[in-house]
């Protein structure tokens, strides 16, 4: 099965005209599904709101846009905990053609307060969340994760083994010296997990580098660092294949990325050394 993804890296309006960029996301959207897309994917808080208290909700307007164009749409927004103290969750979003209820994904590495109280763009109490769900669809299991939880590969682990094989990791702003290793770790999100890893950032400016990606275990589809709409057609089916297939002394004559470690490498019986050493 092939799913065509559409990764939108937007030129975004900053706060405090963040509330702009949901009227240009249900423009990408409808553009998104005129060039036959099935999933549309957005960057971290696009299109926002990035700053508490907030003052509007994105939400109903991406579940109305992914219904009437018949598409899901991975999006990000803030969910609000207490809006005089200014905490709330940093979510990505996945709203259904079918208009359902969007499955939500709480951030939940590092742990909170983190970088985004008073930032330049963010300016919020993060807190952090505890749950790796993964949403069905008609094409593949999607796992949900976030920017720099790229760094910790717990989160794309624990969603690839609830069964997620389309993974988007939405990032937020310009990488600067991160670049180069944060390219390389998409990748490698894909690489370990035999998933398709996608992500794409915000733009705010021509002379910032952006970072939008498609990565199958066995090699990068797509990468730009340009503002745009980018369609790319993906084989799902080859990542299935590879997480059914046993390694072997020859598989390196047929595959290109290494064949069970989901399920033929596992050692659950390793868990607690791996996270609190061999035991006395």
């Amino acid at each position: 099965m092939t799913l065509r993804i559409a990764v939108v890296q937007p030129t975004t309006n900053a706060p405090p005209d963040d509330e702009l960029n949901v009227a240009d996301a249900v423009r990408y959207v409808e553009r998104a599904a005129a060039e036959g897309a099935e999933f549309v994917a957005f960057p971290e808080s696009y299109p926002g709101p990035w700053r508490m208290p907030t003052t509007y909700d994105p939400t109903p307007a991406m579940v109305e846009v992914a219904q009437r164009c018949g598409l899901y749409v991975q999006f990000g927004t803030l969910e609000p905990i207490d809006q005089a103290e200014g905490t709330a969750y940093n979510l990505a979003v996945l709203a259904y053609p079918s208009g359902a209820e969007p499955g939500r994904y709480r951030r939940t590495y590092p742990p909170g307060p983190w970088s985004y109280p008073g930032g330049k763009f963010w300016d919020f109490q993060y807190v952090a969340g505890d749950e790796y769900p993964v949403f069905d669809t008609e094409q593949a299991a999607v796992g949900l994760g976030m920017c720099s939880e790229v760094y910790m590969p717990e989160v794309t682990r624990a969603l690839a083994l609830r069964g997620a094989e389309l993974i988007f990791l939405p990032a937020g702003v310009n990488k600067r010296l991160l670049w180069a290793s944060w390219r390389n770790l998409i990748w490698a999100r894909a690489i370990e997990n035999l998933a398709v890893v996608v992500t794409t950032q915000n733009i705010f400016s021509p002379d910032e580098k952006g970072l939008a990606m498609v990565a199958t275990p066995e090699e990068i589809l797509f990468e730009s660092t340009e503002p745009g709409l980018f369609v790319v057609t993906v084989d799902i089916d080859r990542a299935r294949e590879l997480r059914g297939l046993t390694d072997n002394r020859e598989s390196s004559l047929h595959n290109a990325a290494k064949a069970g470690v989901l399920n033929q490498w596992q050692r659950p019986e390793l868990a607690d050394v791996i996270l609190h050493g061999a035991s006395d």
